[in-house]
């Protein structure tokens, strides 16, 4: 969630580098990626559009890959935002289940977030 392309040309922002850099790892033995999406700004991104091109892309050439999704709550704390993604039913969601804080910030993780997250999460049917 913190590194951009000025802190290294290396990290993945866009959903195609994402993909890519997915397969690669998935070439070489990973079985499950936990995965952040990003704005075009290459801040961190809750919007389910973002995600669901970085899902389709990997479940494309990653069929069997367990995906694993952030419902973080560094950038954005409502239970809107922060579930959209649920939606899309990757394999696993994170979920912290209390607050952090960081040099700059902090992650809030209320308890009714918490559950409510949670009870989404408990939804989730395999998709493949």
């Amino acid at each position: 969630m913190i590194p951009n392309k000025s802190t290294t040309p290396y990290v993945p922002v866009t959903p195609n580098e994402i993909i890519e850099q997915t397969h690669q790892a998935f070439e070489l033995g990973i079985t499950i990626a936990h995965l952040h999406a990003r704005n075009d700004d290459e801040t961190p991104s809750y919007h389910k559009n973002i995600y669901h091109h970085i899902f389709e892309g990997i479940r494309k050439y990653c069929p069997d890959l367990i995906i694993c999704c952030s419902t973080s709550g560094r950038y954005c704390s409502e239970f809107e935002k922060r579930s959209a993604v649920i939606e899309l039913k990757p394999d696993m969601c994170s979920l912290t289940l209390s607050s952090l804080n960081f040099t700059n910030q902090t992650s809030i993780n209320s308890p009714d977030v918490i559950v409510r997250l949670a009870e989404n999460v408990s939804l989730l049917a395999p998709s493949h």
